[in-house]
C-alpha cells in the first residue's frame, strides 16, 4: 500500500513539474513571438517601404533572412534570446548601409541593384539579354500580353527593369492620344481628399480643404444624409464636389463574373 501511495505521489509531482515546464515554455513562446513581431515591424519600417513594394535582389534576400531569424527567435526555447534580435539588427543595418551606398555611388548601385536591359527594340529581339535575365521567348511574349500588347509590331522598345518588371514603349502611332497632341491644355487636377472614413470626420483633411463642418453638414443634407455616421466614405474631389458613399450592409449576392 505504501509503495502504491509513493508511486502516486511521485507521478503527481512529475506531472506538476511537467505542467509547470510546459506553462513556462508556452509563456516564453508568447513573449519571444511578440518580441520578434515588434522587432520585425520596427526594422521593416526603418528599412523603408521599398522592402514591400519594389524589391531588389538584395532586399529580397534580406527580407527572407530577417523573417527566418524572427521565426527562429519565436520558437527557439534553448538559445540565448538576445542572439536572434542582434542578428536581425545587423541585417537591418547592413540593408540601410547598402541603400545609402547605392544612393551615393552609381557603380555600387549597378552592382547591387543591377541595370536595365533592352530585350526588344526596333523590331529586333536580343536573345543574349533574354538569356541574362533567364527569360525565354514564350515568357517574354506572355509579359507583353500582360502589358496589353499582343502584337510585337506595336512595340518600339521593351526594357527589363532592375526590379524584374518589363517596361514597354509603344510605337508612336499606337500610343494613346494626349491632350497636347490635340493642342489642348486642361486644368491640372489635384489629389482627392478623404473627408469621412467609416462614419468619422477627418478633421485635419477637412481643414486642409478650407471647408468647415457646417459646409459638410450642408453637403450631406443635399444628398439626404442626416449624419456622418451614415457615410462609409466621403471624398472631396478636385472639382470642389463631395463624393459620398453611404454605408450599405446588404450583401451583393449576384455574381456578375460567372
Amino acid at each position: 500500500m505504501m509503495a502504491v501511495i509513493y508511486f502516486i505521489q511521485i507521478t503527481k509531482d512529475k506531472l506538476i513539474n511537467h505542467s509547470k515546464e510546459e506553462g513556462m515554455d508556452v509563456l516564453k513562446i508568447v513573449l519571444t513571438a511578440s518580441a520578434s513581431f515588434i522587432i520585425l515591424f520596427l526594422l521593416t519600417k526603418l528599412m523603408g517601404k521599398r522592402q514591400i513594394s519594389q524589391l531588389t535582389l538584395f532586399d529580397y534576400i534580406n527580407g527572407i533572412t530577417i523573417g527566418s531569424i524572427a521565426a527562429e527567435m519565436a520558437t527557439n526555447l534553448e538559445d540565448n534570446v538576445l542572439l536572434a534580435p542582434t542578428a536581425m539588427v545587423i541585417f537591418a543595418l547592413l540593408t540601410i548601409l547598402f541603400n545609402v551606398l547605392t544612393t551615393k555611388s552609381i557603380l555600387f548601385r549597378r552592382i547591387i541593384t543591377g541595370k536595365a536591359l533592352i530585350l526588344y527594340s526596333g523590331g529586333k529581339l536580343y536573345c543574349k539579354n533574354l538569356s541574362k535575365v533567364h527569360m525565354d521567348v514564350n515568357e517574354f511574349l506572355s509579359q507583353c500580353r500582360m502589358n496589353g500588347y499582343f502584337d510585337l509590331s506595336n512595340i518600339h522598345t521593351a526594357v527589363m527593369e532592375p526590379n524584374g518588371q518589363i517596361s514597354i514603349l509603344p510605337v508612336s502611332t499606337q500610343r494613346p492620344v494626349t491632350p497636347q497632341d490635340m493642342s489642348l491644355y486642361p486644368k491640372q487636377e489635384q489629389p482627392a481628399i478623404t473627408i469621412i472614413i467609416d462614419g468619422k470626420i477627418m478633421q485635419r483633411n477637412l481643414k486642409h480643404t478650407g471647408k468647415d463642418e457646417a459646409w459638410l453638414t450642408e453637403q450631406l443634407s443635399l444628398q439626404n444624409i442626416e449624419s456622418p455616421e451614415e457615410v462609409f466614405l466621403a471624398i472631396y474631389e478636385s472639382s470642389g464636389k463631395l463624393a459620398v458613399f453611404e454605408r450599405i450592409d446588404d450583401n451583393f449576392n449576384w455574381d456578375i463574373f460567372q
